[in-house]
């Protein structure tokens, strides 16, 4: 299974960036028999953008053929991209290690429609 989280920084001692299309990377993790197998850094080239950085990300992301999202907040056009390749999204925050225990014990709740408003991420 490959999960996909908005994060502060490149690796699993980052914490969750709380704006999924303006976080400053997203780390793509990869998990089997419930443990961390790989951990790859990806720069979000989409939080420059003046419009649609959501869509963006969200595209990213899902071209990295992931199962699954966690993240703080995630906007309607996002969500969107999501649901339409059927990638599951789940909320957390704090440290990525954590959250990624968490996620594999079953602990997070999953999200069914976007967590906050379009254009978040630019206040």
């Amino acid at each position: 299974m490959k999960i996909a989280i908005s994060s502060t920084g490149k690796d699993l001692e980052s914490e969750i960036d709380a704006k999924f299309g303006r976080c400053n990377y997203f780390l793509i993790i990869e998990i089997e028999n419930e443990k961390v197998k790989s951990v790859k850094a990806i720069e979000n080239t989409a939080k420059e953008q003046m419009g649609g950085a959501g869509i963006t990300a969200g595209e990213i992301v899902a071209n990295e053929k992931i199962n699954a999202v966690i993240t703080v907040n995630l906007g309607p056009r996002a969500f969107s991209i999501f649901n339409q390749f059927g990638i599951k999204i789940y909320q957390g925050q704090g440290k990525i290690k954590d959250v990624v225990q968490d996620f594999i014990d079953g602990k997070l709740t999953e999200v069914t429609d976007a967590t906050g408003p379009q254009h978040t991420g630019l206040k």
